[in-house]
């Protein structure tokens, strides 16, 4: 993924929380029933290997879909109880038996109710990461700005600022608060360019205050990144970002 794309932009403008809602939930949704439905008719054809080592191709792709599937459900914050519900409602549907509740019909509740844990797990985020932005506002020559935004310069620049109808090239890594790298320039080994005023409102307000050849790291809250949505699965709604960024050119 590549975390400097703007979230939501279209027409100039962002999506509506309720439009990105259905479209997460309707991906959350289609994900979770192809791959267990697929998953399910996979383990009859063999004797499931639900622990212990995956001797086949089939296994392994079957346990993928697992995890892929648990990533996407995550923000949902399922209990045990309620994961082996829905295990009795992929049973029941792939043995052929009828539905106690027609899916259809449940459409708005479903929607609702990944909606209210989506929403919850942002509270949940936000309340977190509280201590880590104040004690990153503390650190020697860090700056909190208006916004929230905090910034601390890593390697001094000698060059001129951007502004927010540049476009830049850069090098970066961004984190979680807990240190899990979600996506960098520098693993791929290839520079990002992008117009400052196309991106999430951290870095277009971030990369302005640095100069060419700046090393800087920004601390992003929520608001100024990917917001209560976040950007499944890799980075949570309501998560607070941490991105290292070098300004390497200025591209008038």
């Amino acid at each position: 993924m590549r975390c400097v794309e703007a979230p939501g932009q279209t027409n100039g403008g962002r999506l509506t929380r309720r439009k990105e809602t259905m479209r997460r939930t309707a991906a959350i949704l289609l994900m979770t029933g192809m791959a267990l439905l697929v998953g399910c008719k996979g383990a009859g054809s063999a004797a499931p290997a639900s622990t212990g080592e995956l001797k086949t191709d089939e296994e392994k792709t079957l346990y993928a879909m697992g995890v892929m599937l648990g990533s996407n459900v995550k923000p949902m914050a399922l209990t045990a109880d309620q994961i082996a519900i829905v295990g009795r409602g992929l049973a029941d549907s792939a043995g052929g038996k009828p539905p106690l509740v027609d899916p259809q019909s449940m459409a708005t509740q479903i929607q609702e109710f990944a909606r209210s844990r989506a929403a919850a797990g942002a509270v949940a985020e936000k309340k977190k990461s509280e201590d880590f932005i104040a004690q990153a506002a503390k650190v020697s020559g860090a700056v909190k700005t208006d916004t929230g935004l905090v910034y601390q310069v890593l390697k001094p620049g000698t060059g001129d600022k951007p502004k927010a109808t540049d476009t830049v090239k850069v090098h970066y890594t961004g984190s979680l608060i807990d240190g899990t790298v979600f996506d960098s320039s520098i693993q791929r080994n290839q520079p990002a360019e992008f117009p400052l005023n196309g991106v999430i409102p951290c870095w277009t307000q971030g990369l302005q205050l640095m100069q060419t050849g700046e090393k800087a790291k920004l601390i992003c809250p929520s608001d100024l990144a990917y917001g209560d949505q976040g950007r499944s699965p890799k980075i949570p709604g309501g998560a607070t970002l941490v991105f290292e960024v070098e300004l390497l050119e200025i591209k008038k």
